[in-house]
């Protein structure tokens, strides 16, 4: 009896064993797994949901192979911190061009951010106009720009050299994103005119002035001695 029950014993330990084993691994293959252990981010976690973004990752990531990805991952603060309406007026285009542009097919560590090229492409695409994604670390912060949106990474979420998660705190809008909609940036002031010599343009006052007031001397001069001339022909015939 007891050799009959160590057998299933050690039966039902390999039957364990086998299952755990075909189970999908936790962690790194589930990027929703990773995003709600925080708490932070239900928000995006329906944003990639909604479009579907959250397969595509999660299936690479249980291959052996590729070369990972990166999320920036705004927190649910960021969300609301945008213009009341604003997620909610996108289309699904818009939503999947946004939740896109959150995430870099390329696994980044921290350190990676002082060299990498710039503008970094995004699942969006490359279009550097649209999307342009630039990241720049001086080796205490990391700074995110994209045109409309400046901003920092605020913690290392997750990280295992398949997949890291970086905290945000916005959301990354780009022009590519809000398309027509986009506030198109301020324009800048228009240079000032320099002041062009008044000499180089036209003539001063001073020599108009003294162009009439000689012409004027030079007529009254005329003129008298016109006169004198007269008076000595009239005084000549009177005698």
């Amino acid at each position: 009896m007891k050799q009959l029950s160590s057998f299933l014993l050690l039966a039902l330990l390999h039957l364990c064993n086998k299952t755990s084993g075909q189970s999908s691994p936790s962690g790194a293959s589930d990027v929703t797994s990773v995003l709600k252990k925080s708490g932070k981010f239900t928000t995006f976690i329906g944003l990639l949901k909604s479009t579907q973004m959250d397969e595509p990752i999660n299936s690479q990531l249980q291959k052996s192979t590729g070369q990972g990805f990166t999320i920036f991952a705004p927190t649910d603060t960021a969300f609301s911190d945008l213009k009341t309406g604003t997620l909610n007026s996108f289309t699904d285009e818009q939503k999947i061009k946004l939740s896109q542009f959150h995430i870099i097919p390329t696994y980044l560590a921290v350190s990676q951010f002082q060299t990498v090229s710039n503008p970094v492409r995004t699942e969006a695409g490359n279009d550097a106009v649209g999307f342009p994604l630039n990241v720049v670390s001086n080796g205490t912060q990391v700074n995110i720009t994209t045109g409309l949106v400046n901003t920092t990474v605020d913690s290392t979420v997750y990280s295992d050299g398949q997949l890291a998660v970086y905290e945000i705190p916005d959301v990354l809008l780009s022009q590519g994103i809000l398309g027509t909609g986009a506030p198109a940036p301020a324009p800048l002031p228009p240079k000032a005119k320099k002041a062009s010599p008044a000499t180089s343009l036209a003539p001063s006052k001073s020599t108009t002035a003294s162009v009439d007031s000689s012409g004027a001397v030079d007529l009254n001069r005329y003129a008298s001695i016109v006169a004198s001339i007269g008076a000595a022909v009239l005084a000549a015939l009177s005698l």
